[in-house]
């Protein structure tokens, strides 16, 4: 928690004298999808709120905003916590990338989208390279959202953007992140290839035994016996 206080003093420019309860929530999701904040974590109020300069008033209603996209719980007379989410809903997750991503793929990329896509795995083949998973883990999320871009519909980016949140929160359960992470690392070349060599059915065949083969792969994490 002190590292994660400490990482968002730095963020008090994003704010600036205009802040809003939607731009602190921006950056509190950016840390869950940076895998600062882990799931049954206790969020404070007054360390958060001093952290980033703002009111409680104001934090408050970041929270509340979170909480609506299934980010953090509410617990009466105990605070506010990161959720920890279930088996189901890894499941129901996926069934939503299938929607976004298995329709991104069949479309022509823009070169802006093919730069995004390709510096995340870029970053992503280097954090291995130097044993950080949890940047692994942050370069395939930012990976996965480059892809979704590349259906042109800003509001698709924002559902992935949260769903993608979400996610992260999943990603905690893997006792071994390198064993989870690694192998995705060379998947995610391939399919940015087979994206780049306009195999478009071939990439969305591709994609649909990658996200079969994760989504079992973190389902068996939270009940050993599936």
């Amino acid at each position: 928690m002190d590292n994660a206080l400490a990482d968002l003093e730095h963020e008090r420019s994003r704010l600036g004298r205009t802040s809003t309860a939607e731009r602190v929530a921006d950056i509190l999701r950016d840390r869950i999808i940076e895998g600062f904040f882990e799931p049954g974590q206790r969020l404070s109020e007054e360390s958060i709120s001093e952290a980033l300069g703002v009111s409680r008033n104001t934090l408050r209603e970041a929270f509340r905003l979170l909480g609506h996209e299934r980010l953090l719980d509410h617990r009466l007379n105990r605070g506010v916590f990161v959720r920890v989410l279930s088996a189901e809903d890894v499941a129901d997750l996926y069934r939503v990338r299938r929607v976004l991503q298995g329709a991104a793929v069949r479309r022509r990329p823009t070169g802006a989208a093919l730069a995004v896509i390709r510096e995340a795995v870029a970053d992503a083949e280097r954090a291995a390279a130097a044993d950080d998973w949890r940047a692994v883990g942050t370069a395939n999320i930012r990976f996965h959202q480059a892809l979704v871009t590349m259906n042109g519909s800003p509001r698709l980016d924002e559902t992935m953007r949260q769903l993608l949140a979400e996610l992260r929160l999943v990603f905690h359960v893997m006792e071994n992140p390198r064993g989870f992470h690694e192998p995705f690392v060379e998947r995610n070349r391939e399919l940015l290839e087979l994206i780049e060599a306009g195999r478009a059915d071939e990439a969305a065949t591709f994609l649909d035994a990658y996200l079969d083969h994760a989504e079992q792969l973190l389902v068996r994490a939270y009940d050993p016996s599936r």
